[in-house]
């Protein structure tokens, strides 16, 4: 049967690695929960004068530090003072030296969230007119890298620990009280232990790095860990140490105290009990009173950690949230751990201790009201990360809660089959038990003795080879020698018989093991052979298969920008957009800086173009110095093309109103689409130039 066993667990575990591997490996950088909604100057935005500071707006409170947002010049030296400042709600800003000459500018920003999750992103703006810049852009984008991996893999094995730890206490403490008592239970509960502790000492290490430079280098900086241990996470992590101190105690008792035998432990089928003692019974039913609260506490505490310091604490209602994600947390450990430790118990509990049926209803029983707990705990977290139905479809983190909602759906259908097996085990329990209660004393001992025959039988030694080994065994007792040590009695043997005697003692003790030996087997091999049993082994095996690819896509989720604030962030940056340059409904403005190299060579123009829609429109255009002041130039033309449909370019020739302005009207406009408007600037006989944008009409 351990062969059978073996290649099963093996192929779990590969499971288990190939699909931790290909989430972390597949999945996109993180894209954090804390979107930057706004900035001044704006994206792209060309200004006539250098401005004295950069505000950026995000869509929640982040944290940051002296280098957390830079503003680099075209060469890439850096400009600004450094020390951002907060001075109202979600707005920093960052101060620039004086005297900035024209060009195109780099602002670089790498905050972190409230919810703990880094953000990094860039994007430029331009004084007097654009230029070339030696600033990759894409450079100053997140890359978690190693680091940013070895934390996935932290955080994974963090949850999973704290699912096997707390959910494996569950399963033994309110289905199967006898498994306190099983190694292989044991061990994984205390493996659950270790996974988490050694996770949380890894992410406590790699958090300075993570949200700093991402470099291996500094994971072991103490100035890092320091400031690390100044900040919500850090004090979560530590709260989680310190609540683990407290687990490794619980699990002392649970595997300690309460596994040791008593004369009045019933077991879980409820069998009667040959000695009571209602003083010992009190003391044990006081036990598991304390484990159970105990345990409760501890496990709510280490949930909180995660609460405390995630997507629970940041957004809508937070103090409805975080409890709601502590019972979350809760009864996916329950569930999955108690679904492992039962999985564990089926295939490697030894045969005097099986996993009897009543255990297993009542895990069933525990299971269903924590797919309950789920359900209404995951609906309330579903709106409040998403906020519309859309949101399902249109963001990373609503297509990931989709797959975890079909998963979740596999689970249970599994988790039903594995039910109806149950339900066949009792039922084939049931009758057996009736049988044997009917049967005579005699017939019991009749099967007991045909037992040991077997066993005897199958270990290669005859009966009667038993027997004469045992006789020789008593017969050395019975041939004692005189107490002068002189002679022996008649029938006693002599000093070699004595030497005989003694390995035939050998043997028959070695008999009497190997007969045990093969009576367990037997037990073992008789309880594998039912059907029943071997089909709920399957279907809990299956169960913790999905249970595995299940908790990977919790895992990523979490480190997902929930879908409420993706698109608020989408929203803001288009409003932005329209905002700057008048795309949208109504009139569209366009900004243009222009250059013809010349004397007074340097301006902005504007055109505004109204209603913006297909037919009659008026054009007004504005030329402006770098002062800002209005100013005539000798030409100025217009020109329309649709590259898409090839229409254009369609000359419009505005007419002169005033100083620096000229309009055009009853512009025609023949069909929707984005439209390239050239100006054409003449500043002089010889100087003049031709600047281009692209307007959204229609």
């Amino acid at each position: 049967m351990t062969q059978t066993i073996a290649p099963r667990v093996r192929t779990l575990v590969l499971l288990f690695l190939a699909v931790t591997g290909a989430l972390l490996a597949g999945a996109a950088p993180v894209s954090a929960h804390a979107a930057l909604t706004g900035s001044d100057p704006g994206q792209g935005a060309v200004v006539d004068r250098a401005p004295t500071q950069v505000s950026l707006t995000f869509s929640e409170q982040i944290a940051v530090s002296d280098d957390a947002v830079r503003v680099l010049d075209p060469k890439g030296k850096r400009v600004d003072k450094g020390d951002p400042a907060n001075p109202s709600g979600t707005t920093y800003s960052v101060r620039l030296l004086s005297g900035l000459p024209d060009g195109t500018y780099t602002v670089a920003y790498q905050v972190v969230s409230a919810d703990s999750h880094p953000v990094a992103g860039a994007f430029t703006f331009s004084i007097g007119a654009p230029s070339e810049t030696s600033v990759s852009v894409s450079a100053q984008t997140s890359d978690d890298g190693l680091v940013g991996r070895l934390y996935g893999l932290g955080r994974y094995v963090s949850y999973a620990g704290f699912v096997v730890m707390a959910g494996g206490a569950a399963f033994v403490l309110a289905c199967w009280r006898r498994g306190a008592g099983v190694r292989a239970v044991q061990r994984l509960v205390v493996s659950g232990w270790l996974a988490l502790t050694s996770a949380t000492l890894a992410l406590l290490m790699l958090r300075g790095s993570y949200t700093r430079s991402g470099e291996i280098g500094d994971v072991f900086d103490l100035t890092l860990l320091g400031e690390v241990l100044q900040t919500k996470t850090g004090a979560a992590l530590v709260s989680r140490l310190l609540l683990l101190a407290a687990a490794a105690l619980f699990i002392a008792v649970l595997f300690g105290a309460y596994a040791r035998p008593s004369a009045t432990t019933a077991p879980d089928d409820g069998a009667p009990q040959e000695a009571t003692d209602p003083g010992e019974d009190e003391e044990k039913r006081d036990l598991t009173f304390g484990l159970a609260i105990g345990g409760t506490v501890v496990a709510a505490g280490l949930a909180a950690s995660w609460a405390m310091s995630e997507h629970a604490s940041q957004g809508l209602q937070p103090g409805i949230a975080m409890p709601v994600d502590v019972v979350h947390l809760l009864a996916v450990a329950a569930w999955l751990g108690g679904l492992t430790t039962l999985l564990v118990a089926l295939y490697r509990a030894p045969a005097d201790t099986p996993v009897d049926r009543d255990a297993v209803r009542r895990f069933s029983r525990l299971a269903f009201g924590s797919v309950v707990t789920l359900v209404v705990t995951g609906v309330y977290q579903s709106w409040r990360q998403l906020g519309s139905w859309s949101a399902f479809t249109d963001t990373w983190y609503g297509q990931l809660l989709l797959v975890k909602i079909g998963l979740m759906v596999v689970l249970v259908g599994i988790a039903s089959v594995s039910r109806r097996w149950t339900s066949r085990l009792a039922e084939a329990a049931e009758p057996t038990a009736r049988t044997e209660e009917k049967q005579p004393a005699g017939a019991a001992a009749a099967q007991a003795s045909g037992a040991e025959r077997s066993a005897a039988a199958g270990t290669g030694t005859a009966p009667d080879a038993t027997d004469r080994a045992a006789g020789a065994a008593v017969g050395t007792g019975a041939g004692a020698a005189d107490g002068d040590g002189g002679t022996a009695h008649p029938g006693t043997g002599t000093g070699a018989a004595g030497k005989d005697v003694g390995a035939d003692a050998a043997r028959a003790a070695q008999l009497a093991r190997q007969r045990a030996a093969v009576e367990t087997a037997r037990q073992k091999r008789l309880r594998d052979a039912d059907p029943n049993r071997f089909g709920l082994r399957r279907s809990v095996l299956a169960e913790a298969g999905i249970a595995v690819v299940l908790l990977a896509v919790t895992t990523v989720l979490t480190q997902t920008e929930p879908g409420r604030t993706e698109q608020e962030a989408k929203a803001a940056t288009s409003s932005s957009a329209s905002a700057s340059t008048g795309q949208g409904t109504g009139a569209v403005t366009l900004n243009m800086p222009f250059d013809t190299g010349g004397e007074k060579g340097k301006g902005v123009v504007t055109i505004d173009l109204d209603p913006a829609r297909v037919g009659d429109n008026g054009l007004h255009l504005y030329v402006e110095g770098p002062d800002g002041r209005p100013f005539d130039i000798p030409e100025v033309k217009v020109a329309l093309t649709l590259s898409a449909q090839d229409i254009g370019p369609l000359p419009v020739v505005p007419d002169h109103v005033t100083t620096g302005h000229w309009s055009a009207s009853g512009v025609q406009i023949p069909m929707a689409g984005d439209w390239k408007v050239e100006v054409t600037v003449r500043t002089s006989d010889i100087d003049q130039v031709t600047v281009s944008k692209n307007a959204k009409i229609g």
